[in-house]
């Protein structure tokens, strides 16, 4: 019980990965909000990708590797809730 609120110094990487999934996508469900309120219809998010021209596609690739980083991590997890209920863990407890 006493190592509860015991300081943390270091955080695991999935912590600090899953923090910058939560703040890419709060930003940008805040931008869309911010554009519906000034202009009242949503943005075309491709059109806005297109006009950065070349860096288009570092933009993308960025996103990309965004949602395959979510995809693993969600993999490993199921695979490891899965290795966790299989029945040979259960077996040799």
């Amino acid at each position: 019980m006493e190592n509860l609120f015991a300081r943390q110094d270091d955080w695991d990487l999935g912590t600090i990965f899953w923090y910058a999934v939560v703040v890419w996508f709060s930003s940008s469900l805040l931008s869309q909000a911010l554009y519906m309120a000034l202009y009242g219809v949503p943005y075309d998010a491709v059109v806005l990708l297109k006009q950065f021209g070349p860096a288009y596609y570092v933009v993308f690739a960025i996103e990309l590797f965004i949602w395959i980083g979510i995809g693993s991590l969600v993999v490993m997890k199921f695979v490891r809730k899965l290795s966790s209920t299989s029945p040979q863990s259960m077996s040799t407890a």
